[in-house]
């Protein structure tokens, strides 16, 4: 088949596995009619959940995820993606753009949403692992093979502060809706006993919510799409903050303060007759 028959296939034909508009009948979403079924009887993060996965999960774990945003949209001007809100405010930017904007700052492999694909496949292939016979110790022994002799794993350690108070609250409040812990999230806690007593780091919130995300029966692309607005409420907070403040307050900066390393003020070559 080629290109052009690929995509006459597809000519004018719009396609949705997830739901629409039936006109007369109602607004469907994976077979819930959405003003009969779901407007008042499920919560808007179950919702959210069902359009990422398919899956209508129980109350108590989408209220358990919208914990996790909680724990992640810090109204902090200082941290990288807050800054676009808070630029975005200072300069009258829409708020809908700047927010959208921040968000995306967070869309990368080493910070923000992505890490939580390598979280949760490290966490998934680990026990994996763990089932054909490998301890914790060995698994994270083989980890620090990769990486001369310190295990460098997405969802351990962190690069400012010992320990996560994150993980804290969040443990806390899987207690509180009674969530049982699942087998992912006992083997990130063997793995984090071992790196605790051999390399002095620890789980982060990203192993932590992992772990449990892996439990709720998430593979690492379902967890990440999910994630998606994970820290837009922080960008909205960091837009507002900077809009009610005085038009262009947020953070100026003199040429002189920026410490140019560069090559030395050179002239303009004139203009050559041709």
């Amino acid at each position: 088949m080629s290109k052009l028959d690929f995509w006459d296939q597809h000519r004018g034909i719009i396609k949705s596995s997830k739901g629409g508009w039936k006109i007369g009948r109602g607004i469907f979403n994976h077979d819930y009619e959405m003003m009969a079924d779901l407007v008042g009887y499920k919560s808007y993060f179950q919702v959210m959940v069902l359009n990422a996965t398919g899956r209508m999960i129980e109350k108590k774990q989408a209220d358990w995820i919208e914990a996790v945003f909680i724990c992640l949209s810090w109204p902090d001007p200082r941290i990288w993606c807050n800054q676009i809100g808070s630029l975005g405010g200072t300069l009258r930017s829409s708020v809908v753009a700047s927010t959208s904007v921040g968000n995306m700052a967070g869309d990368s492999r080493l910070y923000g949403q992505k890490t939580l694909i390598a979280g949760a496949e490290f966490i998934q292939s680990a026990l994996q692992e763990k089932k054909k016979g490998l301890t914790a110790a060995e698994i994270v022994a083989r980890e620090a093979q990769k990486h001369r002799g310190k295990p460098n794993i997405v969802g351990y350690a962190r690069p400012i502060a010992k320990g996560d108070e994150r993980v804290v609250a969040l443990e806390r409040y899987a207690k509180e809706l009674k969530l049982s812990e699942g087998e992912h999230l006992l083997l990130a806690r063997e793995i984090d006993n071992v790196l605790l007593q051999q390399y002095d780091e620890s789980i982060n919130v990203n192993g932590y919510c992992c772990a449990i995300m892996s439990d709720f029966g998430f593979s690492p692309q379902e967890t990440y799409r999910i994630s998606t607005l994970l820290i837009a409420g922080g960008i909205l907070a960091c837009h507002t903050d900077a809009w009610q403040r005085p038009a262009e307050s947020f953070y100026p900066l003199r040429c002189t303060d920026i410490d140019y390393q560069g090559p030395a003020p050179r002239p303009v070559p004139g203009k050559e007759n041709n």
